[in-house]
């Protein structure tokens, strides 16, 4: 049995409980929208990215829509260095994004920061220290106001520099590993910092409180961020940042109460890349916003696009179910969900409503570059009629009546089942031809010939192939269909009964295709069905009749 009790809570509890956050049901605004995938997500990579790689991530940040990127960590490393460097001599940076720099509260290290920043027109200098108990105890070996003074003078040391530098840098402050510190002792860390810089509102600073290691349940760590944003000084001139991490798996959950409990802005990754089990998704959490009617402010129409990129620049993989990414996310093997994704579609094309509501489909795939044929429904050996008589509509224009629907998905389930394996469009298409239409074995359709009557009735012949040699049978009946019938049933020694008759055009056009599709049941009682392919409907429709009966006859 592993022992749970050497574990107990690191975090601590804000002395005031405000839990009025809880009553919101969502967020009505996106936040300010901060990428750390060039340094947090690049510094947990087994192969970190190169200058080109990180250029091109860059760009495509820029492309999704952030405002604010953070570039990486320009003391630390030469190649962040050079980013930086090459982004500005490049001039790389639109007008309307800002790049943020990270820097320990460390004298030399600031200093190196601001001269890789040289010329640089919108920037963050983003400094931190860090204040829990264990990190105050276990590596620092200092008492808190030694802790505090560190982030002052980091403080002062920004200002000094950005005023020497002419610079409109902006600033923020972070009081790394904040769920392990006293929320008390870091809310006196941060506005002794904010005292440093006089906040005000055409430049305001940037309070970040990071979930440096998850240690508690969301809600708790949405009451520190409210005990936060209720007690920190020049509120109103400061903004508050967010940067969960995801070690108990509800980066999503910590940001998004984080945002109810009065948070303005939140730092994140791409697909949740990061230290350990990585950063906050923004992706995921950009998308929950738009499944409830809110603006991200964010660009995802082109989700595999921006997956292939990801995945190339990275070498790490999007997993399957990764919400709103992965590959299989929006896809339905079960028959009951493909019938019920199947009807809803046909809803939507019928009633146009103004709001997305189709079961298990939480929002349109075609908004995150996603098609209904090659994604929505695919099919295996779980797949029912609803999903198969999808595919044959979506992708080949064939509308089987319902009951030969059925018949048909049990046919593609078998085969599915015993193959093992996932069947593809044209695979689907290439059993439904081979095992209903046009079928002409035992007996072939040669041609036939038939004239209307002055009673109404439809009398001629009908040329079959029977082992190899051509017959001519005599047909009538109260039409073409009727007359044909009589004549296989009579020459032929069938018996059946309960003939139906669907049909519709495959193609739009002088020379396009129509399928016909016929039950008939046989003196077992039971039903069966095939289809014939023709310009000619009426062609089409008698060779579905054969379809039909060399079935019968093979399947006793």
């Amino acid at each position: 049995m592993q022992n749970h009790k050497k574990y107990s809570k690191g975090y601590f509890m804000p002395p005031e409980i405000d839990l009025s956050w809880a009553r919101k049901e969502y967020p009505d605004r996106a936040p300010i929208w901060c990428s750390v995938d060039l340094r947090d997500g690049n510094q947990s990579l087994v192969i970190p990215m190169s200058l080109d790689e990180k250029i091109e991530f860059y760009k495509t940040l820029v492309k999704v829509g952030f405002k604010e990127i953070e570039v990486g960590f320009p003391a630390a490393s030469d190649t962040e260095y050079a980013l930086l460097r090459k982004l500005i001599e490049d001039n790389l940076i639109p007008d309307d994004v800002t790049v943020q720099v990270l820097t320990q509260a460390r004298e030399h290290i600031i200093k190196k920061t601001f001269e890789a920043l040289e010329g640089a027109k919108n920037a963050i200098v983003h400094v931190y220290n860090s204040t829990s108990v264990a990190q105050r105890e276990q590596v620092f070996k200092m008492s808190k106001d030694e802790i505090k003074q560190i982030a002052v003078d980091g403080a002062k040391l920004l200002l000094e520099l950005t005023e020497k530098a002419g610079a409109d840098y902006r600033f923020e402050y972070s009081p790394e590993s904040f769920t392990g510190t006293e929320p008390e002792y870091a809310l006196e860390v941060c506005n002794a910092v904010l005292d440093v810089w006089q906040p005000v509102l055409d430049r305001k600073p940037i309070i970040n409180i990071p979930v440096t290691v998850e240690m508690s349940m969301p809600h708790v760590y949405a009451m520190q961020v409210a005990y936060i944003n209720k007690n920190l000084k020049y509120r109103d001139k400061v903004i508050l940042s967010l940067h969960p991490h995801n070690d108990r798996g509800c980066g999503v959950a910590d940001s998004e109460m984080g945002l109810l409990a009065g948070a303005d802005r939140i730092e994140g990754t791409l697909f949740g890349n990061g230290e350990r089990t990585g950063n906050v998704d923004i992706v995921t959490l950009a998308m929950n916003m738009f499944a409830l009617g809110v603006d991200p402010k964010l660009d995802f129409t082109n989700m595999p696009e921006l997956v292939e990129m990801y995945e190339r620049v990275t070498r790490m993989t999007v997993h399957d179910r990764q919400p709103y990414a992965g590959a299989l996310v929006f896809t339905a093997f079960s028959g009951s969900h493909q019938d019920a994704i199947a009807k809803g579609m046909h809803w939507r094309e019928e009633k146009n409503p103004d709001r997305w509501t189709v079961p298990y489909l939480p929002i349109d795939p075609h908004d995150v570059g996603r098609t209904y044929d090659k994604d929505v429904i695919r099919i295996n050996s779980q797949s029912g009629k609803g999903g198969v008589g999808f595919v044959m509509e979506q992708n080949y224009s064939i509308d089987m009546p319902k009951k030969m629907r059925e018949d048909f998905g049990y046919c593609v389930k078998g085969v599915s089942d015993q193959k093992h394996k996932e069947l593809l469009p044209d695979e689907i298409y290439q059993i439904f031809h081979d095992e209903y239409v046009n079928v002409e074995k035992p007996y072939k359709l040669i041609d036939f010939s038939l004239k209307k009557e002055p009673d109404g009735t439809r009398s001629g012949s009908v040329d079959m192939e029977i082992d190899g040699e051509q017959v001519t049978y005599s047909a009538r009946g109260n039409g073409r269909l009727d007359a044909v019938s009589n004549a296989l049933q009579k020459n032929l020694g069938v018996k059946y009964g309960n003939l139906t008759y669907n049909e519709h055009a495959l193609e739009i056009g002088q020379s396009s295709r129509a399928i016909a599709y016929i039950s008939i049941t046989g003196e077992d009682g039971k039903i069966v069905w095939g289809a014939g392919m023709d310009t000619d409907i009426i062609t089409a429709s008698i060779q579905a009749l054969v379809s039909a009966i060399n079935r019968m006859v093979t399947k006793k």
